[in-house]
């Protein structure tokens, strides 16, 4: 008898402002800002085994938020494998992808019955309890060009009436989600420049159609204003950019650039309105 394997897909999150959410209950810690969901992203198959394991591209790897996922609804054993184009812990989100895949795929194996939210819920949890994430869960439960500027429930997000199109992107180093959570002065910095950003995007909120590059804009300042870009790579490819009248910014959090015009050394994904779903 062949064993049963269930597989999910997620997409990856770009998030462009953040503004922390401080809250003891995990249940309760967010995040208020912008991001997107692109069209690369993680497939996920969950398939019970000897022992609870990560695989990421073939290759096991120490992944506390996914274990905490499969920990969090089950005491069955199950193996969770993650293959994915894009890089781990480079500002794609993955973390949150790779934690609500694995919940829908262990919800579906084991016919837990739980609800799409009470899944994103459990992957929320995990991604803050191990402070790799505050909002790139709800990004990804809901897809497309998000704004979240509400605090209360971190899965209350609404769409920005953004089209879909060509995102190029160029990686060059990660940054420790967890480094950032945990420094009270960078902490203190980021919401203040958030604060001002909200106001912006509260403002792009009400429009029929929002152009992209009026978002990046928004996430360029925020970035500056933050402190958090300071890596001389993106700095150098940004004003690149710009000299040739693009617009670009940081990829929260990864020392990575992402804009809508092509440049030297990029890649290319898409803005894309695709949220997690079972394949």
């Amino acid at each position: 008898m062949e064993m049963e394997r269930v597989s999910v897909f997620a997409p990856g999150n770009i998030s462009c402002v953040f503004k922390i959410i401080q809250r003891k209950d995990a249940s309760k810690m967010h995040s208020l800002g912008m991001g997107f969901t692109v069209r690369d992203g993680v497939v996920v198959t969950a398939f019970s085994d000897s022992q609870t394991s990560v695989l990421f591209n073939r290759r096991e790897i120490h992944f506390p938020t996914v274990a905490a996922v499969v920990q969090k609804l089950t005491g069955e054993k199950i193996m969770i494998e993650i293959n994915s184009p894009l890089p781990l812990g480079c500002g794609f989100g993955l973390s949150g992808a790779s934690a609500l895949a694995a919940a829908y795929a262990v919800n579906s194996l084991l016919r837990l019955d739980k609800s799409e939210s009470e899944l994103a819920m459990t992957a929320h949890v995990a991604e803050v309890e191990n402070r790799t994430g505050l909002g790139d869960v709800c990004s990804q439960y809901h897809g497309g060009c998000l704004v979240k500027l509400r605090e209360g429930s971190p899965l209350d997000a609404e769409q920005l009436p953004v089209r879909e199109q060509p995102i190029f992107y160029r990686y060059f180093s990660s940054i420790q989600t967890k480094d950032v959570l945990n420094n009270v002065e960078q902490r203190a910095r980021i919401n203040r420049a958030a604060d001002d950003a909200l106001r912006e995007l509260e403002k792009l909120a009400q429009m029929d159609l929002v152009d992209f590059d009026a978002c990046i804009r928004v996430s360029k300042v925020y970035a500056i204003d933050s402190g958090l870009l300071t890596d001389a790579n993106v700095q150098r490819v940004v004003h690149q950019i710009e000299d040739e009248k693009g617009v670009a910014s940081m990829i929260m959090l990864g020392n990575a650039v992402f804009s809508t015009q092509r440049f030297e050394g990029a890649k290319q994904t898409m803005l894309s309105k695709q949220r997690v779903k079972r394949l």
